[in-house]
């Protein structure tokens, strides 16, 4: 997955919240912050349903997030 977050979020606790709140463990492939965005690529394990509540939260908070391919 790829999490991009608005300014107003760079520098929110939003990955700790979803390994703490929904029982996601995450592993960082890469990510960047560049002037007042960032973004992150995740990959995400955990059950499907914590999985989808845990991403539905973060889109309300305002982060787009966009599936991507799993790299080789």
């Amino acid at each position: 997955m790829k999490l991009t977050f608005p300014p107003e979020l760079v520098t929110a606790p939003l990955i700790y919240n979803l390994v703490q709140d929904y029982r996601i463990t995450t592993n960082i492939h890469r990510a960047a912050i560049a002037g007042e965005q960032g973004w992150v690529v995740l990959e995400m394990e955990g059950s499907d349903e914590d999985i989808d509540q845990g991403l539905a939260w973060v889109t309300a908070k305002g982060v787009e997030v966009e599936a991507i391919d799993s790299e080789p």
